[in-house]
């Protein structure tokens, strides 16, 4: 796999962006109403672009930088609950770009549920089947944070698309 200097260095911008926007998140108090942990995945606009705009490779590169980061700074089971929904929603996210006609919102949403889908299973793997039980909220939740992101990535994607065709900021 040949990854040109711009190639890496966009990776990395991207990779910084997505452990600001993650460290951000966590920063904001739990929600009245809404489940523990849940969060708007915002980090995940920095992989659903790369998805897009650079490939499956740097996708899966980014969620390993953000399951580590995880591990570093919220444990292990942290660790491995970002890294498997991670690691799934890049797969899917780079999948459902390559579907015509597929939105962003839709891409969003199934990016979303894809990670909620693989962090239910290393809940279960970490913690029992009793986790399986949180299915039906992280469905309800998955749709809502995926259509959010969705929707912030259609709206930026032109800024980014636009630097792109620059060559990157001036």
């Amino acid at each position: 796999m040949k990854h040109t200097t711009g190639t890496v260095a966009r990776v990395g911008v991207l990779g910084a962006l997505a452990l600001a926007l993650s460290f951000l998140e966590g920063l904001v108090p739990p929600l009245p109403g809404v489940p523990p942990g849940f969060k708007l995945g915002l980090s995940n606009l920095a992989g659903m672009y790369a998805a897009g705009a650079l490939g499956l490779g740097p996708a899966l590169f980014l969620a390993l930088i953000k399951g580590a980061f995880a591990l570093l700074t919220r444990g292990f089971a942290a660790g491995c609950m970002s890294l498997a929904g991670g690691l799934l929603s890049a797969g899917a996210t780079w999948g459902l770009w390559r579907l015509r006609g597929a939105s962003l919102a839709g891409i969003g949403m199934g990016g979303a549920l894809a990670h909620n889908l693989g962090q239910l299973g290393a809940a279960v793997v970490l913690t029992g089947p009793g986790a399986a039980g949180y299915a039906p909220l992280l469905l309800v939740y998955g749709v809502g944070s995926g259509l959010l992101t969705g929707v912030l990535l259609r709206g930026i994607l032109p800024v980014l698309q636009k630097l792109e065709s620059r060559g990157g900021p001036q």
